[in-house]
């Protein structure tokens, strides 16, 4: 090799290091695949605005161990195919250390069917998904923060059966998500001796819920949980009422009544129940609800509100940034995995999480919630 050629050899190196140490290679890495278009936008930007808002909170202090956090964010559309292409991208790629807040019960199962995480060996924390079969069985690589589904179910289905509505029908999204919530309410149905009334599916990534209105209006029932997203919980919302004399509606949580408000009108939307898994955001009682106000006012763009879905993955974030500190510096992977079990009981802030070697269903916590006259949540 010539003297020239080895000069240029050597100053293209050269450039390139500091290309990558001025992109900041030093940083901790933490990637995000979300539905940031498509009818899950809303619950996306909200997923990516709660995390990010706490790691802007941990890198204003420091970061960890003297490393600033990156936040790599990726939109899948809601798409499964993209989430795969996507995870593989934010691990091969970017480096991710480890991963935060997917959404879809099937999006983040086929990354265990293709076995994505295992193959980077890598922790994603906070999916916004109750899917059992994300549960069960035992999945080491997912450390979920949220009851699951089924967990939902129980509360939605025992609050009904307390107001004495016993003939409940089902209107679900034709996916694992979907199904999943469906097998949820037809096993606390099943402990107390009844059947679900009526089903009614509709297509993923579509309003057109007129076959599943048609469905249940045949089925009569006193109730009907619903376990769908915001776009089609809005549109079966305001058809069913119009053809039925249903008395209560019911969602799980994945949905945000502000949306749902906004798309149908508040007295439409009005008297709609959500199930929820994470402690009330709108009222300061407990130290992480302060915390996540403040950092929300101080942090996120101007107009953004407070939501349950930003709370959540502002959990999801605290909780992940206490495993990446219990890593220790310089952190792999694997150790990031470790620490995140040793979580056990972690306190939050007034809402605790408990992991371990053999668990990965950090809170069951589940409560029902009801939309106002006005578009907001009571208790």
């Amino acid at each position: 090799m010539g003297p020239l050629r080895w000069v240029r050899l050597a100053a293209a190196a050269s450039a390139a290091m500091f290309a990558i140490s001025a992109s900041g290679a030093d940083d901790i890495v933490i990637g995000q695949v979300a539905p940031l278009s498509g009818v899950l936008a809303d619950t996306g930007k909200d997923m990516v605005l709660g995390a990010k808002v706490y790691f802007d909170h941990i890198n204003d202090q420091g970061g960890i161990h003297g490393k600033r956090i990156r936040h790599v964010v990726k939109d899948d559309g809601y798409k499964v195919e993209e989430t795969v292409r996507l995870t593989r991208e934010v691990i091969n790629k970017d480096g991710a250390l480890a991963l935060i807040g997917f959404a879809g019960t099937g999006n983040v199962g086929e990354l265990l069917k293709q076995k994505v995480l295992e193959e980077a060996n890598i922790a994603l924390v906070a999916p916004y998904t109750g899917g059992e079969v994300l549960r069960t069985p035992f999945n080491p690589y997912i450390f979920h923060i949220r009851a699951g589904y089924a967990d939902e179910a129980e509360g939605i289905v025992d609050q009904l059966i307390m107001l004495n509505m016993k003939r409940i029908g089902v209107m679900y999204q034709d996916d694992p998500f979907g199904k999943a919530g469906l097998a949820g309410v037809e096993a606390a149905l099943k402990k107390r001796g009844l059947e679900i009334v009526g089903t009614g599916p509709y297509e993923k990534n579509t309003d057109n819920v007129t076959h599943a209105v048609q469905e249940i209006a045949k089925a009569n029932p006193q109730a009907v949980v619903m376990i769908s997203v915001n776009k089609s919980t809005a549109a079966f919302s305001k058809q069913i009422r119009a053809v039925s004399t249903v008395a209560q509606l019911v969602n799980i949580s994945v949905v945000n009544p502000k949306e749902i408000s906004r798309l149908i009108g508040p007295e439409s939307a009005r008297g709609i129940g959500v199930a929820q898994v994470m402690p009330y955001p709108y009222s300061a009682t407990v130290g992480i609800v302060k915390e996540y106000q403040q950092a929300m006012k101080k942090y996120a763009p101007a107009g953004a509100e407070l939501s349950y879905t930003s709370f959540e993955e502002f959990v999801g974030a605290k909780v992940l940034v206490e495993g990446l500190k219990r890593a220790g510096p310089g952190a792999s992977r694997e150790k990031v995995i470790r620490a995140l079990e040793t979580l056990n009981p972690f306190d939050t802030g007034g809402f605790t999480v408990r992991f371990s070697s053999n668990n990965r269903i950090g809170s069951r916590f589940v409560e029902i919630t009801v939309i106002g006259k006005d578009g907001r949540l009571l208790r």
